[in-house]
C-alpha cells in the first residue's frame, strides 16, 4: 500500500534533474534516511508506479494515481493559523493561476523559519520543507500534489491541469 511517504520519494525522484542517481544520494535530498528510499520505491513498484529495472518513475501511472487517487492515499485539511512556507496554491506554479481574496489565509507548511502566516497543512513528509527550499522544481511539484490533497474543486481542476506539465518539464520521458 502507497503511503504518503511514497508519494514524496516519487516527487523527488521526478524533480530529480539527473539521469543515474543511487538511493544514498536521493535520500540525502529529500532529507529521509536510506532505507525510507527503499523501502517507498519498493512499495511503489508493487503499485506500478515505478520500474525499478529502468529506475524510473511510470509518469502516466504517477499521473493518474496524482489525479485520481493522492486525495484519499494521502488526505490533507487546513489547519490552525501558524507562521510557516507557501504551500499548495499559495506556492508556484498553482499560485500564479489560482488569486484568492486578500483576507483568505493561505496553505502554508508549518516552519519555525516560516515567512508567511497561513493555515497548516502538512507537507507528504517533514524533510519536504527543507529539500523543496533546496530544490525549485521539487517545491513546484509538491504544491501541485498538496493542491490536488487539499483544494476545492476549482484548486483541484487547476492543479490537474499542471500535473502533465510538470511531470514532463525537464526531459522527463513518458513510457
Amino acid at each position: 500500500m502507497v503511503n504518503p511517504g511514497d508519494i514524496y520519494v516519487l516527487a523527488g525522484l521526478v524533480a530529480s534533474d539527473r539521469e543515474h542517481w543511487t538511493y544514498r544520494g536521493l535520500a540525502a535530498e529529500l532529507d529521509v534516511p536510506l532505507p525510507f528510499v527503499q523501502r517507498a520505491l519498493k512499495r511503489s513498484a508493487e503499485a506500478g508506479l515505478y520500474d525499478p529495472e529502468l529506475r524510473r518513475v511510470r509518469l502516466p501511472n504517477f499521473e493518474e494515481f496524482l489525479l485520481h487517487a493522492v486525495r484519499y492515499v494521502a488526505p490533507a485539511r487546513l489547519g490552525e493559523v501558524v507562521p510557516g512556507v507557501p504551500a499548495a496554491w499559495a506556492a508556484e506554479p498553482v499560485s500564479s493561476e489560482i488569486r484568492e481574496p486578500g483576507s483568505a489565509l493561505p496553505p502554508v507548511w508549518p516552519s519555525a523559519v516560516g515567512r508567511v502566516r497561513g493555515q497548516a497543512i502538512d507537507p507528504l513528509h517533514k524533510g519536504a520543507v527543507s529539500a523543496a527550499e533546496r530544490n525549485p522544481r521539487l517545491s513546484a511539484i509538491l504544491a501541485i500534489i498538496d493542491s490536488l490533497r487539499a483544494g476545492n474543486a476549482r484548486v483541484r481542476s487547476v492543479a490537474a491541469a499542471l500535473v502533465r506539465d510538470e511531470l514532463l518539464g525537464r526531459g522527463a520521458r513518458w513510457e
